[in-house]
């Protein structure tokens, strides 16, 4: 695999007193322009990109000027201003000095930010059209300079919101060449604010503007002293206010691929883990980090807060470009401009998904060019697979190994003096029969091996290998090991036929046939393997899914390398206490089975018996919007012994194995889940004659407490400890008033409701996916 190379891009970010002071300097003519001077100064600083606004202070004030009536003025100047506010916007126009860049070169490899002015969620329908207006205007001029990407101001009304999305999204077909990227805070900076800013479209503010301010800081974000205080004790509505903004900005914005984020990281970062994470899961194309927000370590130097340096080193494997606004502004007395730069790329080289991704023999570094790659599973019954296929898995020391030593057990473990007859079904090229040999040798045991294959292709590479290799040692058998006969019964059965589900590529099916082989008191290699599932969330998969334009797409599970998701399920009970851990066992296999009924040539009569349901509760700590379940399996090979790919315990089973990446199972319709609110994942394996299939669905739910009568007839609060008030009162959404009658004849809010107890109201459900088998299959 490619060795990784630096995923940061680094940008400065210059404003308009930065270009003014360009303007004035001697040496401008020697670049041509002031912002040729200044992006070669950019180079030569070792910054890779540039990012500048692309309007002056003159288009704003001209800007309101025809847009904004001053406050006191009389009919004749409303007049005067309606008609040039008329004129422009019937043909909408820059005039020289409006605009910072007006050459290709100076365009080249730039991001432009649009003017942070623009109000395009202002309380006022008039302001909101013309900002329209403005914004549609400097994306055509940004288009007309082939800017590949711009950053639109950040919204500031959530109640207006809705509109800021609907003109967002005529942008993105009005000029399709160009990506957008919105700004915004992590979260909602409002929480420390001391008072409510006002608008920022004001005659008087319009008049005192200054430019762009070396912080790059947001307007209106204005934050308080005393923040980290405030910040732990903001409510988790507060911390997710910008969050459901993007998501509804986006959902409005239909997922398009052109539209993505700028994290502003002006205001410090909340500790609550969770909140951060969601983010992950998001498209971040740019992280705005403002020279303000480092502080000075022991030695003056610029460094970043922890909680800042975890998001930086989390956000470094998604290869976004930071911007660093204000570096030139002497916030720090040692270290200069570079600085900055030098503690991004420490913080780089330092993240744990960087270095996972440069040493040789991880995961991450053996799938580099697969994340977030959506990939057919294997249908290993219905096709034979190529030599490039196996290679790949070959290359898998990690599973080999742990195949060798539960062999190696088992053969040390196996009663008796006598020779051991094992079988490899489905010995593919032959890495299990390698392998088995080696521990046939460390064990010092006499045995024998067939070796089972019905791909007539890989049949040609076991003949070569058992005449270069083995010898008399392996007796090879071609054909389906359901079918087939063997000379003798095996006493040890090893078989590779795991997915990433456990059971997907039809392992119990295949087995099913192959128990045939094995003695009474034989030993199966793997004994039993478990299926398990989470909730997650991932704009990015969800778009992977739906690009066919095909139902069929979004009812097909996956296997994907996970890297921009989230998994939003969270460990404990949750307000209900019927929640499971973060994620959970569906279904187990176990090999031999157990009482089987079969016929007369030892097969099962039918396959009903491999048929599987689950239901399962997860508890969703903070909001997220569900995109899909994460389908991952472990395996007991022999003893303890065994494989995983489950997130908790895959680094303490089998550590750094290649041979399987998570499964994906995605829901056609996003589906949002509230702060604190609860999942029931349903899912079935279903089998007929002839194919097995997967079908899934998902309900959410909210709990609330469950509330007395009191004598008196007013509701109270059943939490001990907490006295009767109007703050504390919770009722049902079933009910709009006080209405006894009704609550005596429904039980809700009796006198006998228990302390502590839970309600649990449902708010959403997906479809049921796949039914039938109708869109995806494994073919027997």
């Amino acid at each position: 695999m490619a060795s990784w190379s630096s995923s940061a891009t680094i940008a400065n970010l210059l404003t308009l007193e930065d270009i003014s002071n360009a303007s004035a300097s001697d040496d401008r003519a020697a670049y041509g322009t002031p912002v040729l001077k200044l992006l070669a100064e950019a180079r030569s600083k070792g910054y890779d990109a540039t990012a500048l606004p692309l309007t002056t202070e003159k288009w704003k004030t001209r800007w309101a000027d025809m847009c904004l009536l001053p406050s006191g003025s009389d009919r004749e100047m409303e007049i005067a201003a309606e008609q040039k506010a008329e004129e422009w916007r019937s043909r909408p126009c820059f005039l020289k000095d409006e605009v910072t860049i007006t050459r290709l070169d100076e365009a080249e490899g730039v991001t432009v930010m649009v003017s942070d002015w623009l109000e395009l969620d202002a309380t006022d329908d008039w302001v909101r059209h013309d900002a329209e207006i403005a914004l549609q205007q400097e994306l055509s001029y940004a288009s007309y300079l082939n800017v590949q990407s711009a950053i639109l101001p950040a919204p500031r009304n959530r109640d207006h919101v809705a509109s800021y999305a609907r003109i967002v999204n005529q942008c993105l077909k009005n000029t399709p060449f160009i990506h957008l990227s919105i700004r915004l805070p992590v979260y909602n900076p409002s929480v420390l604010q001391t008072s409510p800013p006002s608008s920022l479209l004001t005659s008087e503010s319009i008049a005192s503007a200054g430019s762009l301010s070396p912080s790059g800081s947001t307007p209106r974000l204005v934050i308080s002293g005393s923040s980290s205080e405030k910040l732990s004790a903001a409510p988790e509505s507060e911390l997710n206010a910008t969050w459901e903004m993007w998501d509804l900005i986006r959902s409005m914005c239909d997922y398009n691929t052109r539209l993505t984020l700028t994290l502003d990281l002006s205001p410090p970062l909340p500790t609550k883990i969770g909140v951060l994470s969601k983010w992950a899961a998001e498209s971040v194309r740019n992280i705005l980090l403002p020279a303000s927000t480092f502080i000075a370590n022991g030695k003056g130097y610029p460094v970043l807060p922890k909680t800042t340096q975890s998001f930086i080193r989390q956000c470094m494997i998604h290869y976004p470009t930071v911007i660093l606004a204000g570096a030139n502004a002497g916030y720090h007395s040692r270290g200069g401009e570079s600085a900055y730069a030098q503690y991004v790329r420490h913080l780089e080289k330092t993240s744990p998904a960087v270095q996972a991704a440069e040493r040789a023999g991880t995961v991450e570094n053996f799938a580099q060019g697969y994340q977030d790659y959506l990939q057919a599973p294997l249908q290993p019954l219905m096709d034979n697979l190529q030599s490039v296929t196996y290679h790949t898995f070959e290359q898998d020391p990690v599973k080999y190994r742990q195949y060798e030593e539960a062999m190696y057990r088992a053969l040390l473990e196996w009663p008796g003096e006598g020779r051991i007859v094992a079988c490899i079904a489905g010995a593919g090229r032959g890495p299990l029969v390698a392998r088995c040999l080696t521990a046939i040798e460390r064990s010092r045991r006499e045995a024998l091996i067939y070796a089972v294959e019905k791909n007539p292709n890989a049949f040609v590479t076991l003949q070569e290998r058992k005449e270069r290799e083995w010898g008399d040692k392996v007796q090879l058998l071609f054909g389906d090991m359901r079918f087939i006969d063997v000379p003798e019964k095996a006493d040890i059965l090893v078989s590779e036929l795991l997915g990433s589900f456990g059971d997907n590529e039809l392992s119990p099916e295949c087995l099913d046939g192959a128990m045939r082989f094995l003695k009474p008191d034989g030993i199966s290699i793997p004994s039993s393997y478990t299926a398990h599932l989470a909730p997650l969330s991932s704009s990015k998969l969800f778009n992977e899914a739906r690009a066919a334009k095909d139902f069929k797409s979004l009812e097909t599970p996956y296997v994907v390398m996970f890297k921009a998701v989230n998994i939003l399920s969270g460990d404990g009970g949750g307000l209900s206490g019927k929640c499971g851990p973060q994620i959970q066992e569906c279904w187990e296999f176990e090999h031999p089975r157990r009482d089987p009924v079969l016929d007369a040539r030892g097969l099962p009569k039918t396959n009903s018996h491999n048929a599987r349901s689950a239901k399962l509760h997860f508890y969703i700590p903070h909001a997220g919007v569900l995109h899909g379940l994460a389908g991952y399996f472990e395996a007991v090979l022999y003893g303890n012994i065994g494989l995983s790919i489950h997130p908790h315990r895959k680094d303490q089973i089998s550590k750094d194995m290649l041979s399987w990446f998570p499964l994906f199972f995605p829901f056609r319709e996003p589906l949002y889940l509230p702060s604190n609110s609860e999942l029931q994942v349903s899912i079935w394996r279903l089998t007929n004659e002839r194919q097995v299939w997967y079908e899934w669905h998902a309900e959410s739910f909210l709990s609330s407490p469950v509330v007395a009568q009191s004598d008196s007839g007013l509701r109270s609060s059943s939490l001990s400890g907490i006295p009767p008030s109007p703050s504390t009162t919770v009722h049902s959404p079933l009910i709009d008033a006080d209405d006894p009658t009704f609550a005596q004849r429904t039980g809700y809010g009796t006198p006998d409701a228990s302390p502590g107890s839970y309600e649990t109201v449902k708010i959403g459900q997906t479809s049921l996916h796949n039914p039938g088998g109708r869109s995806s299959w494994i073919g027997l």
